[in-house]
Formats: C-alpha cells, structure tokens, sequence
C-alpha cells in the first residue's frame, strides 16, 4: 500500500519512511496460564508490585450455548437502564426473551439486542414462555401489585423466577408465590441486589468477624424527592405503599444482612405532607426503629421528598463502618474509622465495583446448573414483608409491635456466594 503526502512517497508495506528505517518487531504474547478448565479464570504475568492493589481475575465466561437464557417481563428504566446493560458483564446469563405492553417498544429493544422476534411476548401470550425451551429463568420487573400473578404464572409455566423487591403487597402474597414455586419445583430469589455486592458484602464481614468489637447500633437512611403523581409508585394497588416498600426496604432488609439476625420489636412513624398530590394514597415518610437480640438498635429513615440521601452507619464500641453512598448502582464508598494511640485513624476502602445486576443474576444462574438454594430465596422477602407491615401497624397503633423470635443466624438465606 502507498499514499502520497506532501510530494513524499511513503511505503508502508516495506516500512520504508523517509526519515529513517520504522522498527520491524517479532510478535509476542504475553506469558500466561491457560487452565484446561474453561471455568478457570487465564492467569496473566504479574505487572504490579505486590505492595500495590491487585487486578481481580480475568472474567471467565461461559461458553454462549452454557448459560441461562432470561426472559425479562417489562421494559421499564431498571430493564433498559440496568439489567439489559448488565447482561454484558454476566458470565452465566444471557438475555433471550422480553415481554411486555409495548409493541414498538418492545420491537426496538429486541433488535438492540440481538432478540429473535418469536420470543417476544405480550403480558396476554406470557403463558406461552412454557413453550421456549431456550428460557430457563424469567426475570420479573414490573410494579410490586403484579409481582405475586406472574411469579405464579411463571412457576406454573416450568421457568424459575427471579422477581425484584419489594417481593410483593403483602404477606399472604409472599406465601402464595413460595407455594406456587414449590409446588412447580422451581427455584424462587429476591432481587436484593445490595446482598451480592462487594462493598456491603465487607460490612457484613468486618460485623461478623468483629472487626471493631461488638456493634451497639447501626443508623440507616434512603430517600430521595420522587416526583410524577401519575407514576405506578404513587398509585397504592400497584406499589403496596410508598417509600418504605421502595427504597427504605435498602436500610431494613441490609442491616438484617450485615448482622446476620432478626428483629425482635419495630417502632413506626408515618408521615406525608398534606395537600401534596403525590401522597395521595402512599405515605412520604417513614422513620422507625428496629431492637435485635444482640442488643443492637437500628434508627432508620425513608422518604420520598428529600434531596438524595443513601447511607448507613454501624457504631461498634472501638470503632465504626460508613458506607455513604451506600445504595446506588454505581460510586459507593466505605470508610472505617478507629484509634490507634493518639491517632485516630480514618480509612477509605477502594474496592472495584461490580455491576450489581450482573452479580446478582449470575448467582441465580448458578443455583439452577448446581441445583442450589439461591442466597435470597422467597423466604427473605417474606420476612422483609412481615417486618414492613409490622412498622405500619406500629405507625397506626402508636406503639412498638413485637416480632415472631428468631435465634438462628441467617435464618432465611441459602448458601452463601462464593465470590
């Protein structure tokens, strides 16, 4: 190949330039270990000094044939902003089938992503998801109300469901969606994407361990200013209530996490600006206090009319764990603090983010090739849903409700996550 610049004449092909010879050098590969296991991560040669934060393993992902084809019901923000991305980090999944109310919508989505027009359904063919044999799992995010009808239709059409949180409007639904999987032998887990993510997960370990001794309380809040009165989260039937279920579900269903145990008592407050027509039906604010058997107290916060606030604080008698932000998809930030002689010391733990949805689907995908119990079964939603109607009771009643005990540790979890 030859091209003409300024009346010179370069070669390319001989790498002849007129202001001298360019370097022809031999091709190499870096060194690296290729395990025979295909689930084996490569192994490339060390580049930074021990001392240094390391790279995590190369990602290892599984052959496109291998892994658990999803059908996601519903094209809302979280589908198209989050999981529909995610499925580009996702070793074990794959996205195959959509469903939902919105033809063109629905159409567009497909072509993005390479989906066969054939498996694209509306919410009247989504019995037809029986018939796909290339759907394993269906990933049901569609508002709270409808959580319970298409988990146990799901069921009954032979898929295993993963179905975002809130798990549902009430207990009783809860139950009748553990039935129906059951019944179908199908697998059932609750999106509490927060449960698989590296950041929280370290909380839960330095509170395990006993990092900075025995925790005394822990102050949890997430709210924001939602807006649109016309939205399905502000319509009671479709939501079951307003920023409880939604987003203080975070501060309640972590803490749980992070200590491993149940409430034994709540306390509730309830309030919405009147007048205000987004809280027509569901409540604005809610602030209540939780008592564990350890002897730890919780103070926590929702809202739906207060500038962005998502984090929580665990007080331990030599020293406390902060995560703020700590329920966003993206930039959460841990930092720990505890003296040391006359220093007190303040660190900030750096750790790689992980995409919450891809680490979350890729464990329910997991369970259905080695058969497991998922960490987040239906189990967990129904008790976030007993202790949420708990708070509301307490709320009308004006004073604190006593929960069922429960002394085992993890009481409603699976097998933990391996990574």
């Amino acid at each position: 190949m030859r091209e003409e610049t300024r009346g010179h004449q370069y070669d390319f092909l001989n790498c002849q330039h007129p202001s001298g010879p360019v370097p022809k050098l031999p091709a190499t590969s870096p060194p690296a270990t290729v395990p025979a296991d295909s689930s084996k991560p490569i192994e490339l040669e060390q580049i930074k000094a021990k001392t240094e934060q390391q790279e995590g393993p190369t990602p290892t992902p599984m052959p496109e044939d291998k892994r658990i084809g999803y059908a996601l019901v519903g094209l809302g923000h979280l589908t198209l902003n989050q999981i529909l991305p995610a499925f580009g980090a996702c070793t074990k999944s794959k996205v195959v089938a959509l469903v939902s109310g919105s033809p063109e919508k629905m159409q567009k989505v497909a072509t993005q992503y390479g989906i066969k027009k054939e498996s694209c359904y509306s919410y009247a063919d989504y019995d037809k998801l029986r018939d796909n044999q290339d759907v394993q799992a269906i990933y049901i995010v569609l508002p709270n109300g409808m959580h319970a009808e298409y988990t146990i239709r799901g069921a009954q059409a032979g898929k295993h469901i993963l179905c975002e949180k809130p798990m549902a409007n009430s207990v009783a639904e809860c139950q009748a969606m553990i039935d129906a999987c059951k019944k179908a032998d199908r697998k059932l887990m609750i999106a509490y994407r927060i449960q698989y993510e590296p950041h929280n997960k370290m909380v839960r370990e330095m509170v395990q361990k006993e990092q900075f001794g025995k925790v005394k309380s822990i102050i949890a809040n997430n709210g924001q200013n939602s807006d649109n009165p016309k939205h399905w989260r502000f319509n009671k039937a479709l939501a079951g209530g307003g920023s409880l279920p939604d987003v203080g579900l975070y501060c309640l269903n972590t803490i749980r996490f992070v200590l491993a145990e149940e409430p034994t008592e709540v306390m509730g407050y309830v309030h919405s600006t009147p007048n205000d027509p987004r809280f027509k039906e569901v409540e604005e604010q809610v602030n209540w206090l939780m008592k564990f058997p350890s002897g730890v107290q919780a103070s926590c916060a929702t809202s739906y009319g207060h500038h962005d606030d998502k984090s929580y604080r665990v007080l331990a008698d030599t020293g406390w764990i902060k995560m703020d932000p700590a329920f966003p998809y993206t930039g959460l930030k841990l930092e720990t603090s505890q003296a040391q002689g006359t220093e007190n010391q303040i660190i900030q733990h750096n750790i790689a983010d992980k995409d919450h949805f891809a680490t979350e689907m890729d464990h329910f995908s997991e369970c259905l090739l080695a058969n497991k119990v998922p960490f987040t079964p239906g189990e967990e939603g129904l008790q976030d849903q007993k202790i949420m109607e708990a708070i509301y009771q307490s709320a009308r009643d004006g004073k604190p409700v006593k929960l069922e005990s429960v002394t085992k540790k993890d009481a409603f979890r699976g097998e933990e996550p391996a990574a």
